[in-house]
């Protein structure tokens, strides 16, 4: 039996290199003074071709090349990725390919080349439009630079996404409103606003616990920030069609509602993981952190470090975690199809009384309430 949508299928190419470590940051992400890119195209190319193998008869239907920095890659590495998984899988007439991007004017420069390497869709990590608040997060760019890379990018692709980083020190809710206005006037189609969380192994993780990272906002200020995220970006046309992610109703990320949706996916590149289904069988792999340990690995035939069965009540429980966070919610037939004991139905009722969830057409959704509290709802459904 299929238990996931089979018509999509993403890859996922992560390149773990930045020209700085972000103090917020704790994603799989190294600086290196030298990087020998033909070498990396290699492995990468390897790695393809063994997960084609396995998968041969799909179609990719996204692309995105995530990190670290990816448009610190050559224009020439990306065309020979994307030509590498268009020649062993093809793509879909509307295959969407995306690229994340840093908006320092070296980097803007290059996005004719990627535009011809076969992106069209780039990711932009704005974080802010403040000059004194990028200091304070640790970007490289200025806000001047920020605003020119937007409009270079919305001049070169057909699609263009930013993010933003709210809840900052010392950040009130006008400011907020100021900010997140001046951003959607630019003619933004999708936003990934996230909330600043401090995370325990970075360098705001350690400022924090020695108590010398001042004027983070309370919880309630958090709160009203998000609920005025949702406000001004509906006013902008711009649904929540996920927890910290807007769009105009074209303009969804479709690679990241492969994950949401818990369809199939490779994670190529150190520390990328995945989930395909194989005979039946649903799979995640994983790969190691160290990109050096990596590439020699993957030049040597398999960048993978281990791939692990998923049992059904696993698979349930994570497609409930990751769909629930879309407006669309979880389709209830398909997590009684994976686990028919794992919803609390009790718990169900409680929490549509107190205006957390809602049912509609067979989906289980959270609100808007429900949103602010997410985790919480999720262990409170998961039947014991």
């Amino acid at each position: 039996m299929i238990r996931t949508d089979q018509r999509a299928f993403g890859v996922y190419i992560h390149w773990p290199f930045c020209q700085s470590k972000c103090p917020y940051c704790d994603f799989n992400s190294h600086v290196s003074a030298q990087i020998d890119q033909r070498q990396w195209a290699r492995a990468f190319v390897l790695e393809l071709e063994r997960y084609h193998l396995e998968t041969a008869g799909r179609i990719v239907t996204s692309v995105f090349f995530g990190g670290g920095t990816p448009s610190l890659m050559q224009p020439e590495l990306v065309e020979t990725i994307i030509s590498c998984i268009a020649e062993n899988w093809g793509l879909s007439p509307d295959c969407e390919i995306t690229l994340e991007a840093n908006p320092s004017s070296v980097e803007a420069g290059r996005f004719q080349g990627y535009r011809t390497a076969g992106i069209n869709r780039v990711s932009l990590g704005i974080q802010s439009l403040d000059d004194s608040d990028l200091k304070k997060l640790g970007r490289l760019h200025t806000a001047d630079e920020a605003l020119a890379a937007i409009a270079t990018a919305q001049q070169t692709f057909a699609r263009v996404s930013i993010d933003l980083i709210y809840a900052r020190q010392d950040q009130q809710l006008a400011d907020w409103r100021a900010e997140l206005t001046r951003a959607l006037d630019l003619g933004t189609e999708h936003l990934s606003a996230y909330q600043l969380t401090i995370e325990q192994d970075t360098a705001f993780g350690k400022l924090h616990a020695l108590g010398k990272l001042h004027g983070l906002p309370d919880d309630g200020l958090s709160a009203d920030m998000y609920l005025l995220t949702q406000e001004t970006c509906a006013a902008f046309g711009l649904d929540a069609y996920e927890v910290s992610n807007y769009a105009r109703p074209w303009a969804r990320s479709q690679h990241n509602l492969v994950y949401w949706r818990a369809s199939d996916y490779l994670g190529i590149g150190p520390g990328a993981h995945g989930r395909i289904t194989l005979d039946g069988q649903r799979l995640a792999t994983d790969t190691g952190l160290i990109p050096e340990v990596w590439l020699a690995a993957a030049l040597a035939g398999n960048g993978e470090r281990q791939r692990d069965t998923i049992n059904l009540r696993d698979q349930a429980i994570e497609y409930l975690m990751m769909s629930l966070r879309l407006s669309e919610g979880s389709n209830i037939a398909r997590l009684s199809d994976l686990d028919n004991s794992l919803l609390n139905n009790d718990k169900i009722s409680e929490l549509q009384d107190l205006g957390y969830l809602e049912q509609r057409q067979g989906m289980l959704c959270a609100t808007t309430n429900g949103r602010l509290v997410l985790n919480a709802i999720i262990r409170e459904l998961i039947h014991d």
